[in-house]
């Protein structure tokens, strides 16, 4: 590694004609040493020196970015492609601020069939450790969901925890709706059981046709034995999965899997498109608007896209692109990362040129669709800053809201608006004790006192504007909280629910001044705060049930006489679950180890 001392008279231009002509990662660090940028390079002098000899030609954001630069550091590799490697992982630990980032979704969704004589079929979010088998990714859990239902419908394998799988006495809801075979209380054979396995596998990996050919020859077993209703069963189902071929749009990749991403931008956006496609099956689309990318940085972004988005590690057999990037590099890159030769077209034929087409719509079309949004939540922001009378241009609003049943169970949300859309990674929900129950004005203080005492010590950032869910109550308790802190300067309005509590008749209360706001019903500002509002009260309850139906649930068992933690725990691995326990008759619950005829008798009473 080379590293040069920070000093006051950096130049440079000197620096970096001293770095070798060799392949390797470099690192642009700023007056406090923290990391500014992260590149690779292929020929580290050549790459550095382009930033300090030809400014004019870089982008706005690099332009910015080295009039910040104080000091330089480089590590040597032995080839570009391994360089492309630890650029991505410095990115990944130290995300340099004008580095093009992902937000980290840190695992796509797959379904799974579980490793056991009787697979579990599930959606899964993870690292893929385990030796069961995956499929996927999916680009949302919505398609993960659909998938699953019509699996279900067709194939009925068991969904159920192990747990419950090995301590059912009687077949669940789901075999009486024709949603599971009950494997659980030997309803199917093994034999069909993994067959049905088998097809959903085959299924999953696109191979459609297979299936259907498999149930054809069934079908037609079924019905020269003269079992009749079983080859109705297999009728049903080529029915299903012939419909569901039909709704396919994308076809013809054989077995191979593609992936489709094609970067544009309009107006400064920056979008990245990914088209899924599983065994000559469209898998759905997904959208990423990277940050700290530009107009100019379309090609920067899709390589920042390549290697942030497959260390999941589902890599398909082919990635087409609409951009000119260093092939061979990528080619090794995935090699040495995943062990897997994946071919990168970036000048695809036939139905992969029409996906490509496909895809490049999409980007632009969302593109159109996010520049709206933001201008209209522009819009929004210039009506509620004159509205409110501020000095300046709200950027970020951080709104509270308190949730309990008669008191039980209190939780305060915060959530955070900023940038010009809601920040659901920064949003913080807090367990309220300590105070009488109900008592919403002490649960306010209490809430903002801590937010804030975090953001103090260096947890986040101060807003430009407090939201308060209430009326002058909340709003002095809050006021008083923020009074403690030193944060008298803070601007905070109170929003208080209008008539009948009808949406539009919203009143606001500004906290310095006690000046009461009405706006009107179709004002900007107010559609504003009506979203940032509802998402904190929607937040606030969330959490708050959460809490109380856990509560509640442990309680139901801990709360009868007799019962301690090991027959609780024997009871639950019996049955599943405290509703599961309420369901079971005296006689199945007198069956589990350790629980007497008279206990049973007991539970059941207190259950009921």
């Amino acid at each position: 590694m080379n590293q040069n001392k920070n000093r006051t008279n950096f130049d440079g231009l000197s620096e970096a004609k001293a770095l070798p002509n060799l392949p390797g990662v470099y690192r642009m660090l700023g007056p406090n040493d923290d990391v500014l940028y992260v590149g690779k390079a292929v020929s580290l002098k050549k790459r550095v020196v382009s930033y300090f000899r030809k400014a004019e030609a870089l982008s706005p954001r690099i332009q910015l970015m080295v009039r910040q630069v104080v000091r330089l550091e480089s590590t040597v590799t032995r080839s570009e492609s391994e360089a492309l490697v630890l650029e991505n992982n410095l990115i990944k630990s130290l995300k340099p601020k004008y580095n093009i980032l992902f937000r980290d979704d840190k695992s796509y969704p797959y379904i799974i069939l579980t490793k056991h004589a009787y697979p579990k079929m599930s959606s899964y979010r993870g690292s893929r450790t385990t030796k069961d088998l995956f499929f996927g990714p999916f680009t949302n859990t919505y398609a993960v969901r659909e998938s699953i239902h019509l699996l279900q419908k067709v194939f009925r394998l068991r969904t159920c925890e192990n747990t419950v799988f090995s301590n059912r006495s009687r077949p669940c809801l789901l075999y009486q709706i024709q949603r599971c075979s009950g494997p659980c209380v030997n309803r199917i054979t093994k034999e069909d059981y993994q067959s049905d396995v088998k097809n959903v596998s085959l299924f999953l990996q696109g191979k459609e046709n297979e299936v259907i050919q498999s149930l054809e020859r069934d079908m037609l077993e079924s019905s020269e034995s003269m079992k009749f209703e079983r080859a109705a069963i297999y009728r049903d189902r080529i029915r299903a999965l012939t419909k569901v071929r039909e709704t396919q749009f994308v076809t013809g990749a054989g077995n191979r899997n593609v992936d489709i991403v094609t970067a544009a931008s309009i107006e400064g956006l920056v979008g990245i498109n990914l088209t899924v496609v599983r065994g000559g099956s469209h898998r759905g689309d997904k959208m990423f608007y990277p940050k700290n990318a530009s107009h100019r940085d379309e090609v920067d972004a899709l390589e920042a896209f390549l290697t942030h988005y497959y260390q999941g590690g589902a890599v398909p057999d082919e990635i087409v692109i609409n951009k000119k990037v260093d092939k061979n590099v990528f080619i090794k890159f995935f090699e040495q990362s995943f062990g897997k030769k994946v071919r990168i077209n970036d000048n695809p034929i036939a139905e992969r040129r029409m996906w490509l087409k496909m895809s490049e719509k999409n980007v632009e079309v969302s593109l159109q669709r996010q520049l709206l949004l933001k201008e209209t939540q522009v819009d929004r922001l210039v009506a509620l800053q004159s509205a409110l009378a501020l000095e300046v241009l709200v950027q970020r609003i951080e709104c509270f809201d308190i949730s309990h049943t008669m008191g039980e169970a209190t939780v305060a949300s915060c959530v955070v608006y900023d940038r010009g859309e809601m920040q659901h990674g920064e949003y913080r929900r807090f367990n309220i004790s300590g105070i009488t129950p109900g008592d919403d004005y002490a649960a306010m203080r209490q809430v903002v006192s801590r937010r804030y005492q975090g953001v103090i010590s260096g947890e986040g950032k101060l807003p430009d504007l407090v939201l308060i869910d209430g009326g002058k109550g909340q709003l002095s308790s809050s006021m008083d909280a923020l009074s403690e802190l030193n944060l008298d300067d803070l601007s905070v309005i109170g929003v208080a629910k209008g008539e009948e509590r009808k949406a539009g008749k919203e009143t606001l209360i500004n906290a310095r001044t006690g000046e009461v706001i009405q706006l009107n019903s179709n004002d900007p500002g107010l559609h504003l705060i009506q979203q940032i509002r509802d998402e904190s009260h929607r937040f606030a309850i969330q959490g708050h049930r959460k809490k109380r139906d856990k509560k509640r649930t442990q309680s139901r068992l801990e709360d009868i006489e007799g019962i301690g933690a090991k027959r609780r725990q024997r009871l639950l691995s019996q049955f599943g679950g405290v509703k599961e326990v309420s369901a079971a008759s005296v006689e199945e619950i007198s069956k589990v180890d350790g629980i007497s005829m008279k206990l049973a008798e007991h539970i059941y009473r207190q259950l009921h």
